[in-house]
């Protein structure tokens, strides 16, 4: 007898529908499953044969072909396995089928039939067609985060008795649902705050203006600085997330199992710090089976690269596409994947090998060589799609052993707010959010200067040979320094200040 279950499997980031079909016959034993499945999909009959038999059903040794539909569609996980013990059972005429086609069935099945939690519930839940299905069958563990949509009925589910038990009711129980604007009341909050951090005024300041525009920053200091320190407290002056972008993060990290056991939804901005170590791959994502990176991980929030010159040529290299176009393709021979990337830069380094460059409580032991050999580790192309770069200098012990607080993370924000919300009124409808992701076009119309702002800038660029891209980044700065004085024109001090950022765009940086 043949039965159809339905379920969903998931591809780079999104969602897409299976229909399992299993059927069962007379001949040699065995079970059999085709539709282009992975190892975890094939291990599935073991956990289904086991689950089945340890819940109370039979499962006799017949000849059992299940198949996977789309079959040119590679299939991975094992979120199959509560749907495929079902169409068996309903091959076999142990459980009625009548309900069955009517829900959208995800689950991996232990041995002993309970529900284990699976990834990407979310992506299901919000591809989910509306009125096909009466809804979503799935682990009690992935409930929450499946039920902040709000489109499709979401039912957990804790065993395998569980789900037949609900499938022969007439009347179905209550679904699951969530208040995703008390999550957003209760978990939008930060342990760190920027009063932790003692003197920096300047540094706090050139923060700021990354914050309101969106732009990449590069923190420069001797060790002990504070620069982890300030990073890490940079999304505590972001803006709230709105629920959209709360939903984009929560669905990459839902796909990528990254969600802590119940919580619905991710409502503070990401922050992602990977160790030097790390790959191009686990940057900017790929594989065989291209999986997100870290650049996606951070998407609407921080990524943090600590020691940048440590980190391999390569790995920073990969860093420019993303930075240019806020996403990131990976092409393979047999699927193309598309995953956002929509994220600060946040990067420290030492002005030295050393560190101590700029200390002036210690001797730099460097050579200008090292220096030299040092700094070239950052690519000038990479640089250039650097914004603000920032010296971070060694405090003094007076600063150090003060003890009254500095201004505190709300107050910063509400600048920051407020200079997001002009930016979010210039660029309606255009797709972009920020200064930072201004092109060409938007840069000649946002950014107009009057004569004595020209000759300033004109003369920067040539005291300092900048690029072309070096002298847009000094223009979109400028243009968020004047909107976080709730003002319109660029005027030359707002110049100045930007072009004060470009620390490394001096000749002779640091050797002074």
């Amino acid at each position: 007898m043949l039965a159809k279950v339905y379920s969903y499997g998931i591809s780079s980031l999104d969602a897409y529908p299976i229909t399992i079909e299993v059927d069962v016959s007379s001949g040699l034993p065995g079970t059999v499953i085709v539709g282009l499945p992975n190892n975890a999909v094939k291990e599935s009959k073991e956990r289904v044969r086991a689950a089945i038999r340890n819940s109370g059903y039979r499962y006799k040794p017949q000849r059992i072909t299940i198949n996977l539909s789309p079959a040119n569609i590679p299939k991975e996980g094992p979120s199959f396995d509560l749907a495929i013990a079902l169409g068996y059972l309903s091959a076999t005429e142990q459980i009625p089928n009548q309900h069955l086609s009517e829900y959208v069935i995800l689950g991996e099945l232990s041995l002993d039939g309970k529900i284990m939690p699976v990834t990407g519930a979310l992506s299901v839940a919000l591809s989910l067609p509306k009125n096909q299905f009466k809804g979503l069958l799935l682990p009690q563990a992935n409930a929450c985060e499946a039920a902040v949509t709000e489109s499709i009925a979401i039912y957990p589910m804790r065993t395998l008795k569980d789900v037949i038990h609900f499938l022969s009711q007439e009347i179905p129980d209550e679904h699951f649902t969530v208040n995703t604007a008390e999550l957003f009341q209760k978990t939008n909050t930060y342990p760190i705050d920027f009063s932790d951090v003692k003197g920096q005024a300047h540094v706090k300041r050139g923060i700021e203006i990354a914050a309101a525009g969106g732009h990449n920053c590069l923190l420069i200091g001797p060790p002990g600085s504070g620069k982890t320190m300030l990073a890490k407290r940079v999304p505590t002056i972001l803006p709230d997330m709105t629920l959209e972008e709360s939903l984009e993060i929560t669905k990459i990290y839902s796909v990528m199992g990254l969600i802590p056991p119940q919580m619905s939804l991710l409502t503070t901005r990401p922050f992602r710090s990977p160790h030097h170590t790390a790959s191009d791959v686990a940057l900017v994502g790929g594989g065989s089976v291209p999986k997100p990176g870290e650049v996606t991980l951070s998407h609407h929030g921080v990524l943090f690269l600590d020691e940048l010159p440590e980190f391999g040529r390569n790995v920073l290299e990969s860093l420019r596409q993303p930075l240019e176009d806020h996403c990131v393709t990976v092409s393979r021979a047999n699927r193309c994947a598309h995953f956002p990337a929509k994220f600060m830069l946040i990067a420290s380094m030492n002005p030295c090998p050393c560190g101590y460059l700029s200390d002036p409580r210690r001797q730099c032991q460097c050579s200008p060589q090292q220096i030299a050999k040092y700094m070239g580790k950052i690519s000038g192309p990479l640089l250039d799609r650097i914004d603000i770069h920032l010296e971070v200098p060694a405090l003094k012990p007076l600063e150090l052993m003060q003890h009254h607080h500095a201004e505190h993370s709300a107050d910063i924000k509400k600048r920051t707010v407020i200079a997001r919300s002009i930016q979010q009124h210039r660029f309606k409808n255009s797709g972009i959010f920020a200064n930072a992701q201004m092109d060409q076009k938007q840069i000649q119309k946002f950014c107009p200067l009057n004569k004595d702002s020209q000759d300033l800038l004109k003369t920067a660029i040539e005291e300092l040979k900048l690029s072309a891209r070096a002298h847009d980044k000094i223009l979109k700065v400028s243009r968020t320094i004047v909107d976080l004085e709730e003002k319109d024109e660029i005027l030359p001090q707002h110049i100045a200040e930007a072009i004060g950022y470009r620390s490394l765009d001096r000749e002779g940086w640091g050797m002074s």
